[in-house]
């Protein structure tokens, strides 16, 4: 299976929409929602212009974003979920068939307005695009969030040692994983943690830690939020992502 083979069936956008605009799932939060809101937590007074919400999915964190951002770009490598957000931003809904079971599904339908976000849909733009090499108009932002992407690339060092020069002096970068490296989607060669070096361990925090120090300061200690992804009506997969606040160094450091 390639990279993106995954998230360009039918079957993963459905999941997907659902995991963004569908019901909550076993008491927990929406994620996408619960992740912006934790995101706009940590701004503290920074400029609120423009954001950057890398591996958007189906755009629930970029909506969420923009009820206090100016503007926000959502990028994701995935072309079906690109073209769903954008229709989505266009006709300021959501339709699509929720898996049931086997061949059945559920029709579902919901409103930006129902979900608060009809007017944040002026203040986004989605692109398809690639993390690991974002092209040079992707700058100027004063926030940048990649949740649950960086397990997801194909080399995250592409990303994590060049996106400095995509923020703005002091702006923050917010990252959530939960970190499962996967041969499939990264290399093992490229993964930034969970792995054995000289006999130690090596956890993605630390490699993170390494990768974003010459360019960024650890703001707080890293937190867990809790996802529910939900495959059909009796499979869920119930999971924690890790979140961890980077401010990029002034530039007269």
């Amino acid at each position: 299976m390639q990279q993106s083979d995954f998230y360009e069936k039918d079957t993963a956008l459905a999941q997907y929409l659902e995991f963004h605009f569908g019901e909550r799932w076993h008491g927990e939060a929406n994620f996408p929602k619960a992740l912006a809101d934790a995101a706009l937590s940590v701004m503290d007074g920074r400029p609120l212009e423009r954001a950057l919400d890398i591996g958007c999915a189906c755009g629930r964190t970029s909506f969420e974003l923009a009820r206090h951002f100016r503007h926000v770009d959502g990028i994701d490598y995935s072309s079906v979920f690109v073209e769903k957000c954008r229709e989505v931003a266009r006709d300021r809904e959501v339709r699509y068939a929720r898996p049931e079971e086997g061949e059945l599904v559920s029709y579902q339908h919901r409103t930006l307005a129902s979900l608060g976000l009809e007017a944040s849909a002026d203040r986004v733009a989605f692109h398809q695009g690639d993390a690991c090499d974002l092209k040079p108009e992707f700058n100027g932002y004063d926030l940048v969030l990649a949740g649950n992407l960086i397990d997801r690339l194909y080399q995250p060092s592409l990303f994590l040692e060049s996106i400095h020069e995509r923020i703005n002096e002091l702006g923050l970068l917010v990252i959530a994983s939960p970190y499962t490296w996967l041969e499939e989607y990264t290399p093992k060669e490229h993964w930034v943690g969970g792995f054995l070096q000289d006999g130690e361990e090596v956890s993605t925090f630390d490699g993170l830690k390494a990768m974003l120090a010459p360019n960024f300061r650890l703001l707080f200690e890293p937190w867990s939020l809790p996802f529910v992804i939900r495959e059909t009506r009796n499979k869920f997969q119930h999971s924690f992502s890790e979140l961890t606040v980077w401010e990029k160094l002034s530039d007269r450091n």
